[in-house]
């Protein structure tokens, strides 16, 4: 550790989202100065929200993996500001809502509800549905570890893990290698197959998707209340707190490495800011190519970029409306459902399916009387080249006659909003690449599929001592939790060649 007389060594940041405020919470704990530096002007990266007509569009949390208080997890969004013990939930009390041909399926929270349920709507699949719910339970031990890197584990570490997920390799087993298109087709009831393929993309190995919803079941996957951008800002302000600095509106040109050092950055004004160790917590597509040549790019990433079809990226078409708040219980209707809609093409693909996802259960959304609800077509690779071939006129015409056609088929699968809705905005995977620099307008990182072995970088890049890599890239398929993990566990990275206490 420095004296007081010692000047501080600097831990440079590029990138202000989740992984970004994490690193820099956590380098600062260790006695780091730290100076962020975002390309845009607010914190959050993907995990944000914005305002139209008086109305709050949240981009990001569906659910935020790590809400319980005993976990791992839940001590990183503490830690980083982004939840305290007095934070509150929305009273949600089930996962999403599949509907076939005038009949409905849940997904409660409560396991034992949802069986009942399923087999009620389906008795010939009885013995598949109890195995569902009993690998869903199976899942509740897959925990997200947050204390440490797993090179950093100890055989006491893996002895503990191995001990609470005791049934979880089962899991793996049966599931790791199986899409969910593929599993769906063990289920009679068309209903039931709809269920399975909703959520996510039917690529997904179906392990991804047990988690999932285990996680909701388990009370470990509660969404804060006021919104993905409020939680975004809470973590800013306890980063500010701790004494560290944000530039935003700096966009970084490259990362300097000299002697295979990174000796700082260079802004796209041509500025240099010096550094001793530099965090990027950039899309790794961005980060290999501008900030730092392909050469430094592993080869396991390498080759998931080389292969589409193995690693796709997700993204969506989504709008987003106000309608009246009595929505979704005058529909009866957990908050997000999905419904069968009119074939309508979106990108290069065709799509019968959509989910309506109401928003109401927060006042954060709610405005004289009217809720916003938001629509979610999924888009991979082959759509976005569809958005990326398009003019500037073209996009915009066809977003919103896109638009115009989800509108349309929401107020048929909802009579009660016809001629009340009011559109609100609308949003492609363009819209991800401009604001995020996302690569093919992904959200989350590569799709776990059954064709491809999962993404997992250890931080450091060979070539450059002082650089370690953060982000949800750095672990498939992403999202919030690898986000905030991969800032702390880039400063453990830091505090470990130092020799130092990891624990911070």
């Amino acid at each position: 550790m420095q004296t007081s007389n010692e000047r501080k060594e600097k831990v440079v940041v590029i990138g202000g989202g989740i992984a970004g405020l994490s690193a820099g919470v956590y380098a600062l704990n260790a006695g780091f100065e730290v100076e962020i530096f975002e390309k845009n002007r607010i914190p959050g990266g993907e995990c944000i929200g914005w305002n139209r007509k008086g109305y709050h569009i949240d981009n990001c949390i569906h659910w935020l993996t790590g809400t319980r208080k005993d976990t791992e997890l839940y001590d990183v969004w503490k830690k980083t500001g982004a939840l305290t013990d007095e934070t509150e939930y929305a009273p949600l009390d089930a996962f999403y809502t599949s509907t076939y041909n005038g009949k409905r399926a849940t997904l409660w929270n409560d396991l034992k509800k949802t069986e009942e349920e399923l087999i009620a709507i389906s008795p010939e699949d009885e013995a598949e549905i109890r195995k569902f719910i009993q690998y869903v339970e199976y899942s509740k031990q897959c925990l997200f570890p947050a204390k440490k890197p797993m090179e950093m584990w100890s055989i006491k570490d893996y002895i503990r893990m191995g001990m609470n997920m005791k049934d979880f390799p089962k899991v793996m087993k049966e599931f790791g290698k199986i899409s969910l298109e593929e599993y769906a087709e063990r289920f009679k009831s068309p209903l039931l197959q709809k269920l399975m393929c909703d959520y996510l993309p039917k690529e997904y190995c179906t392990y991804s998707f047990l988690v999932s919803y285990a996680t909701m079941a388990d009370g470990n996957g509660g969404i804060p209340m006021g919104a993905s951008l409020q939680m975004s800002l809470r973590m800013e302000k306890k980063f500010k707190e701790l004494g560290g600095r944000i530039r935003y509106g700096c966009g970084v040109e490259k990362i300097v490495v000299e002697k295979k050092m990174a000796t700082g950055i260079e802004l796209e004004d041509g500025s240099f800011v010096d550094a001793d160790y530099v965090i990027p917590t950039v899309d790794t597509g961005l980060l290999f190519g501008k900030l730092l040549s392909k050469e430094y790019m592993p080869k396991a990433l390498k080759a998931a970029y080389e292969n589409e079809k193995a690693y796709p990226a997700t993204s969506g078409f989504q709008v987003a409306f106000a309608v009246d708040e009595a929505f979704n219980r005058a529909q009866d209707m957990s908050e997000t459902v999905f419904i069968d809609i009119e074939p309508l093409k979106v990108g290069n693909r065709t799509f019968d399916r959509m989910y309506v996802k109401a928003y109401g259960y927060d006042p954060v959304f709610v405005k004289d009387g009217k809720q916003v609800i938001q629509t979610c077509i999924n888009q991979t690779d082959e759509d976005y080249y569809f958005w990326k071939s398009l003019s500037k006129e073209e996009y915009e015409r066809v977003k919103s006659e896109l638009a115009g056609e989800v509108a349309k088929r929401i107020e048929k699968a909802f009579p009660l909003v016809k001629g009340s809705m009011e559109y609100l905005d609308a949003w492609t995977p363009l819209t991800y690449e401009r604001y995020c620099h996302a690569y093919h307008g992904s959200y989350m990182s590569f799709v776990t599929t059954p064709y491809g072995k999962q993404i997992k970088m250890k931080g450091q890049l060979k070539g450059i001592k002082n650089l370690y890599v953060a982000g949800q890239w750095t672990n498939s398929p992403g999202g919030l939790p690898v986000a905030v993990a991969s800032g702390k566990f880039a400063v453990q990275r830091i505090l470990k060649k130092q020799h130092r206490d990891i624990e911070i």
